[in-house]
């Protein structure tokens, strides 16, 4: 018996399933990398995996506050890449 685990997205502040989001970590040696896995270590954000709320997120520059980093528009069109 599997428990859900829930995360809130730090663009739409919605809790969901963890499975349901992506997870943007940025590591002890500070390189930000998008976690599929839901392992690394390291300082995360999650964001739902829904092309309004990542578009949304790069015009706010959610993940660039979240992580405390500079220009991050490579790791948005990952995800979005990601989600085709």
């Amino acid at each position: 018996m599997n428990k859900t685990i829930y995360r809130t997205c730090i663009v739409s502040r919605k809790k969901d399933d963890r499975q349901k989001m992506f997870r943007v970590v940025k590591t002890p040696n500070h390189e930000i990398k998008i976690d599929l896995t839901y392992i690394l270590k390291g300082r995360g954000a999650y964001l739902s995996k829904d092309k309004s709320i990542i578009e949304k997120g790069q015009k706010s520059h959610a993940l660039e506050k979240h992580l405390k980093t500079q220009d991050l528009s490579y790791i948005y069109d990952e995800l979005i890449k990601l989600l085709d």
